[in-house]
């Protein structure tokens, strides 16, 4: 596959979605409805539930055989009476769906409703809507339309999260039990609840810095090209991963950091060098002054430290000469 972060970058594109709620709330509803009568009341009536014209709520419209309900639960019902209409009165002796208590010997019990939990099978299906025709697994191709649907820029830091969450072997490909792990992991199973949910993890990372540091660390894995046996990232694509990992939470001397690394001929970055970059960030700061060459810094720290010594030292130099210079004339 190769290093092909650069594949990501497609157009966005709003995505749609078929809600199917309302025919869900109606079917709730009417479960509901049905909790109200046991079942040692049907012998002697039945009811009828009714569609109010918005299409979304139940109601009580017709009730056969429903009267003087005994403390026996139907046993004493003198006689029979068909299609009586529900009058207000009856519904002022309900309790409201969702608290207990009893009306006419009736116990009624209903708690609130219970979110379904994700289901493996919408994960499997929502893969194989990406996944490549001949391969079973997703590649640039289906990234890219997945990315579509989230509504995300493929070189997006939220595509960095994701990726990270499906602890993604490579760049530019999610295998089935990869996207399947960590989907359930996130306990989501639709591309609305990967949206909701990637916000939330973005924020924790924000707060953890361990969180950050596995974040930051399989970031060098990722970038690599593992087919190749790949080692050490290309500087170019650390360069970029850089800037990407450190979308949240950027060290103060960063920037200066990648214009070294630009301006000089730097290979590649080795794993050791990429993971002590962020020890080397946060105990320096800004304060190159702090970095103490004696200790087990990589040796393009040296390099960096000096360079920007240097740089400081010529800039110091020359607002001395023009200072001089200024003070010299009469």
């Amino acid at each position: 596959m190769g290093n092909c972060f650069s594949c990501f970058k497609v157009p966005l594109s709003p995505s749609t979605d078929t809600d199917q709620s309302i025919s869900l709330e109606q079917k709730d509803e009417t479960m509901e409805l049905k909790g109200l009568f046991p079942n040692s009341c049907q012998q002697s009536g039945h009811f009828v539930s009714g569609t109010h014209v918005n299409g979304n709520k139940k109601s009580m419209s017709t009730l056969s055989t429903f009267n003087s309900v005994g403390s026996d639960n139907c046993g004493s019902v003198p006689g029979v009476q068909s299609n009586v209409r529900l009058s207000r009165g009856f519904y002022a002796r309900l309790p409201p769906l969702g608290r207990s208590g009893t009306s006419s010997g009736l116990s009624l019990t209903a708690g609130p409703k219970q979110q379904k939990e994700p289901s493996e099978n919408k994960r499997n299906a929502l893969f194989d809507q990406y996944k490549d025709p001949h391969e079973d697994v997703i590649l640039a191709d289906g990234i890219e339309r997945l990315c579509e649907d989230l509504q995300l820029s493929p070189d997006e830091f939220k595509v960095l999260v994701l990726a990270w969450k499906l602890n993604a072997e490579q760049m530019c490909q999610f295998t089935r039990h990869e996207f399947i792990t960590g989907l359930k992991a996130m306990k989501v199973d639709s591309i609305r609840g990967i949206q909701a949910r990637l916000p939330e993890i973005v924020q924790e990372l924000t707060v953890n810095s361990d969180l950050f540091k596995d974040l930051y660390r399989f970031t060098f894995r990722f970038g690599l090209d593992v087919v190749s046996g790949q080692r050490i990232l290309p500087a170019d694509m650390a360069i970029v991963l850089w800037r990407l990992v450190f979308t949240i939470r950027e060290p103060p001397l960063l920037t200066r950091w990648l214009k070294f690394l630009e301006c000089h001929d730097v290979r590649g970055i080795p794993r050791d060098t990429w993971n002590m970059f962020l020890n080397f960030a946060e105990s320096i700061g800004d304060d190159l002054g702090a970095y103490d060459d004696a200790e087990a810094w990589p040796s393009l720290f040296d390099d960096f430290v000096e360079y920007e010594n240097d740089q400081m030292n010529q800039n110091i130099t020359k607002d001395d000469i023009i200072k001089d210079a200024s003070i010299d004339k009469p």
